[in-house]
């Protein structure tokens, strides 16, 4: 292998979020060394995602079809949609099983400094399905970063002047925590959405 087939492995593997070039490096030197067959393997399910899996038509996710599972089980309440921004957060709320309903997938956030506006993150389709006179609650699961609450803020004020009731995920002191190791941040927002 050459220099250059090894360094554009190790950029490649640098794409990966959270991933320096030391963690890059050493996964590539792992996988050339010990486990070639774990390579070849890995090429080949990064080329078969990447070329069979599009988005959903209704709520953006990931799927392999013309819409994804979630959107077609009759079994769910079509009243309420429940907005995330990633595939990832969709899979983590469908983890707990406390969620029955419907989702849309922003596939972003609210982000002017990095130029990424309604459009970007197709608000104008959420609004479509958030009226189409089936939706009846609007549960905003954005994350609690400084854009996912702009993005949670900007939906929220939208989709009330549309007449809708729009919730958000409460937030608040992890169970089995103790008060005197959580951050002050949590416990007032826990305070302020205290029930």
């Amino acid at each position: 292998m050459s220099a250059n087939a090894l360094d554009a492995l190790i950029e490649a593997l640098r794409r990966l979020p959270g991933v320096g070039v030391r963690s890059a490096s050493r996964m590539a030197f792992h996988l050339l060394q010990h486990d070639r067959a774990g390579a070849q393997v890995l090429a080949q399910a990064l080329q078969q995602a990447a070329t069979r899996i599009t988005h959903c038509t209704l709520c953006h996710t990931f799927t392999e079809n013309e819409m994804c599972a979630t959107c077609l089980d009759p079994q769910r309440d079509r009243s309420k949609l429940c907005v995330v921004e990633t595939p990832a957060d969709q899979a983590a709320v469908e983890r707990t099983a406390a969620f029955r309903g419907l989702y849309f997938v922003l596939m972003g956030k609210l982000s002017p400094l990095d130029g990424i506006g309604p459009k970007d993150i197709g608000l104008a389709k959420l609004f479509e399905r958030a009226t189409d006179g089936v939706v009846q609650e609007v549960i905003l699961a954005t994350n609690f970063t400084a854009e996912g609450e702009a993005t949670a803020h900007v939906i929220g004020e939208a989709l009330r002047a549309r007449g809708l009731n729009v919730t958000r995920l409460a937030r608040g002191v992890p169970a089995g925590s103790e008060l005197e190791y959580v951050d002050l941040g949590t416990i007032a927002h826990a305070m302020v959405d205290r029930r």
